[in-house]
């Protein structure tokens, strides 16, 4: 546990430090709700609200996960981690903690700048019941973005990550309502994770948290990425043991 703690501590004091990384993750999802959020109503606006916490939360999964994995793929000092008696599931527990820190971070900012704008509102009891939606349904996300991180190429890691975290935002009516969107992508949006906890997050704002349905696809997609990320590992490492 104390191993663990140390790499997570490490972790985010490497990201913390680098400004190009921690200015958009804290900053471009509460822009974007500047945005796209109008919040003419209570309802709405808290709807809104947890959406948009929602997409901070998974942009911190791919680009965490995705592009950092990608990235350190890539480099000698990752060949020489890989010497020392630290386990991988140590190192993907830290990042994951690190990881948990800047999602926490990047929500809130969204969650700061809706009730300083907007009408949303959450009685005290259903807080909670958001934080752990975000928490649980993040979590398909987090295993998305390891997949990414050994399955794509090191240099087009962040291009992928930024064209799927903004894609399936929008199509997966994390920005706009599922009646704003266009005919053919409300056509494709249900069958999206991003749709699943989009629907998952609509119903911890209207006090209905944990219904089935989107519980039930996020665990899917869970699964899905589970084995993706399972593939991916076990692919780069028998290229880089070979």
């Amino acid at each position: 546990m104390k191993l663990l703690l140390v790499h997570a501590r490490a972790q985010t004091l490497e990201l913390a430090r680098h400004p190009a990384y921690l200015v958009p993750t804290l900053l471009f999802p509460a822009a974007f709700f500047l945005v796209f959020a109008p919040g003419r109503g209570r309802v709405s606006a808290t709807v809104e609200m947890a959406a948009f916490a929602g997409f901070a939360a998974i942009g911190v999964a791919f680009f965490q996960f995705g592009v950092g994995i990608a990235t350190e793929r890539a480099s000698p000092w990752e060949t020489y981690l890989r010497t020392l008696p630290v386990g991988v599931a140590t190192r993907l527990g830290a990042r994951v903690l690190s990881a948990l820190l800047f999602a926490a971070a990047a929500a809130g900012m969204v969650i700061a700048v809706a009730l300083l704008t907007t009408r949303a509102g959450l009685a005290p009891g259903r807080w909670a019941a958001l934080g752990l939606t975000l928490l649980v349904g993040a979590a398909p996300f987090a295993l998305l973005g390891i997949a990414l991180g050994y399955l794509v190429p090191p240099r087009g890691a962040l291009p992928i990550a930024n064209l799927l975290y903004l894609a399936l935002s929008y199509c997966g009516a994390l920005w706009v309502p599922p009646r704003g969107l266009p005919p053919s992508v409300a056509a494709v949006s249900p069958y999206l994770p991003t749709r699943a906890l989009a629907d998952a997050l609509t119903g911890s704002a209207v006090g209905h948290p944990f219904a089935a349905g989107p519980c039930f696809r996020l665990a899917a997609f869970a699964a899905l990425f589970a084995l993706l990320a399972a593939f991916g590992y076990r692919r780069e490492e028998g290229q880089r043991y070979r």
